[in-house]
Parts: C-alpha cells; structure tokens; sequence
C-alpha cells in the first residue's frame, strides 16, 4: 500500500543515537541520559493528589469537553492576568489541547493546506517544522541559526531572518511560527522583538503562531514575555502555553491555545470532531495545579538553573566553551573544533560509545542544527559532573 504523508518524513536521526544507548545499557553500561528533553522533575504533590482524588469519582469517567471544562479554561486565563498582565476571555480565547504538539499540529489543519505556505523556525523541533507538511502545506525556514544564540536576539535580528523568509517564500506566507525562548539553539527575545515581530506580521497579514513551551524556564532573572503582552497582538497572533515544563507535568498532556478568538474558535471546531479532550481527571488536576501552585514554575526553573551551572561550569574546565543559555532546560554546544569534522551525528554516536553520555545531534533539529549537540538538564547535578568527568577523559584533544 503506498503510504501519505509520512513519506515525506526524513529518518528520525535521534533513533540512531537512541539505538547505540540502549545497546550499551544491555551490555552494563550505565550511560548518562542528556539526549531527551523528557523532565524528571516531579508533577506539584497538590496535583498528584487531586488527580487520584479524581479519577475514583466515577463521573469523571465519561466523556469530557474536548476545548476543556470550565474551570480549566478559567484557570489558565488567570495564570495569564497574574503572569503576563494578559486578559484572556476563557469562553472565546483559550482552548484546551492534548499537549502542545498536538494544539499545534491540528491548528496547522485550520490555518493552512496544499497550495499554502508558512513560515517556521530552523534548526528548531521538529513539529513546528512538520505540522505545515502534514496539513498539505509548503515550508519556508527562518533561519534562527544567524540569530543571537545563546544571548538575547534583538529586534532587528528577528526582523531580518523573518523578513528573508518572507522574501524567499512563494506564495506568500499565511502564517509563521516561533518559539521563544527556542529549542535547540535557546535563543531568548525580549518584548522589543516580540513588538516588532507583531507589527511585521499586521503589516504583512500573517498570523504569528507562538509556542511558548519555555515561558516560565528561564535564568538570571530573564523573563520571558508573552507574545500576548503586545498591544494590538490579540488581532494577528496565538500562543501555546504547556504545563509540560513549567509545572513539570510532561506525561499529563495538557495546554492550551490561546489569543485570537477566531482562531481559537477554529481550532475548537475541529477539535469537537477530533477528540473528547484530555482525560478529565487530569484537567481537574491541572486546574488545581495552576490555581494552588503558581510558584511552583519558579522552584522548576530554579533546579534547572542550578544543572544548567553545573554544565557549563564542567565544560568549560575541561576546555569545551559553550554559552550559558538564558532559557530553556537545554544547553546548545557547538562542536569542539577537534572534532568539528565528525558531524554532529557522529560526534553524538563518539559521546555514548566512549563517555557513555548521550546528547541530541544538532542535524536532527533541521538545517543550521548541523555542528552542535544539544544537551537536556535532566539529569541531577552530581549525574551531570560524573558526565563531565567522562567526557573530560574521553575528549582528551580539547
């Protein structure tokens, strides 16, 4: 049987890697897992506990609202007053979605088809540049690999890599696609840019879609701004916000779409045909979560800070200078120049059969991805020092 669209889908190169881990840990290796940005912070207590509450309530057993029950919506709309002074109307601008990926993916339903193109960041993970594809779109590539990396990219960076986009795509583009602060490369934009980003996009009549997956990981007293914060946003923009990270709640899928009410109208049509929403239990927890928690981002963020020090401090005795990233649970590490030449899949591949540390390469993100490795902050601070010490003995050219 000939097979649609995932033809069109490259290798899954981070399989490669992932292949080399586990053999070795058959073999008795205990190799250090910082490949994978799947977080090992424990979900909020209040939120395990009011899940198992839930679930044996035998009404929350039936079907529930596929756009999310009241109070969640209600709930994630105050986060946003409190956290970024946005006023959210929970009936028409917040819809509920089965994780980001998912919100993001089926969104890309409602706004684009065969014929359309949009915009979407590169190197960058991999739905924002495969979600277009799926729904029949073309893509053209921001090349955020030119930006600032590791520091703050300003206005004008940002402006200049969507304008180029902008000028290479045809036809021209309906919607473009961010993530700030991003994954892989952790570039981090303050709210000049996202207010030059805004009004670029009203002038171009393009709808900015903004998954915010790292709003609340953030370090040295950065704050992420929403792209919602920018007056006149709520006409040409939607942000994605997740309890994946910030309330370390990966597993639980739960986020949300949010901003535009037309949009968010779409999205929840589709939905209604799609799904019957995430489990309710969960979104009862995820409401108590958001509503009893609201520090509890903050404490996230502090313990991958920590890790984030203890990474780059490590690395950068042994001779490995990386940036320190503003945001994120990642670090992104160009390829020591005695090893440039390897590639960064094979670069990946050395680090696990000679360290037993497993990292991301950068190919896998996408063009500009190639030449770095990403490393995940998901292991505790003494795990990654013994990860440095091994890599200390193993890249003995540095």
């Amino acid at each position: 049987m000939e097979l649609r669209r995932v033809v069109s889908l490259p290798p899954y190169v981070f399989s490669e890697v992932n292949e080399l881990k586990v053999a070795a840990r058959r073999a008795g290796r205990d190799v250090i897992d910082l490949g994978f940005g799947n977080p090992d912070i424990a979900s909020p207590a209040v939120a395990v506990d009011k899940l198992a509450e839930a679930v044996r309530n035998p009404r929350n057993h039936r079907y529930s609202a596929s756009r999310g029950i009241p109070k969640l919506r209600q709930a994630v709309a105050q986060l946003y007053l409190r956290r970024f002074g946005v006023e959210l109307d929970p009936e028409r601008e917040v819809v509920s979605t089965i994780g980001a990926k998912e919100g993001l993916s089926h969104l890309m339903w409602v706004l684009v088809g065969p014929g359309d193109t949009a915009l979407s960041p590169s190197p960058s993970y991999p739905i924002h540049m495969y979600a277009p594809v799926f729904a029949g779109a073309k893509v053209e590539l921001i090349r955020l690999d030119r930006l600032g990396r590791q520091g703050t990219a300003s206005g004008d960076e940002l402006l200049g890599a969507l304008e180029e986009a902008w000028a290479a795509a045809a036809p021209k583009p309906r919607v473009a696609i961010l993530s700030f602060p991003h994954n892989p490369t952790t570039v981090c934009v303050d709210l000049e840019a996202m207010t030059r980003a805004v009004a670029w996009a009203r002038e171009r009549e393009v709808l900015l879609v903004h998954d915010f997956a790292y709003s609340d990981t953030a370090f040295d007293g950065f704050r992420p701004p929403s792209i919602l914060e920018v007056p006149g946003a709520m006409e040409c923009a939607v942000e994605l916000y997740t309890l994946t990270k910030s309330f370390s709640m990966a597993g639980w899928r739960v986020a949300f779409l949010v901003g535009n009410a037309e949009v968010v109208a779409g999205l929840s049509q589709l939905k209604s045909y799609l799904d019957y929403g995430t489990f309710q239990p969960i979104q009862i927890a995820a409401t108590v979560a958001m509503n009893e928690a609201p520090e509890y981002p903050a404490q996230v963020s502090a313990i991958y800070q920590s890790r984030r020090d203890v990474l780059c401090d490590g690395l950068s005795r042994i001779g490995w200078e990386v940036d320190r990233p503003r945001g994120t649970m990642f670090v992104w590490a160009p390829l020591p120049a005695a090893y440039a030449e390897m590639g960064s899949l094979d670069f990946s591949k050395y680090l696990v059969a000679e360290a037993a540390v497993a990292t991301s390469p950068g190919v896998g993100f996408g063009p500009g991805g190639e030449g770095s490795v990403r490393f995940a902050l998901i292991e505790n601070e003494q795990r990654i020092a013994q990860a440095v010490r091994s890599l200390r003995r193993t890249l003995r050219k540095l």
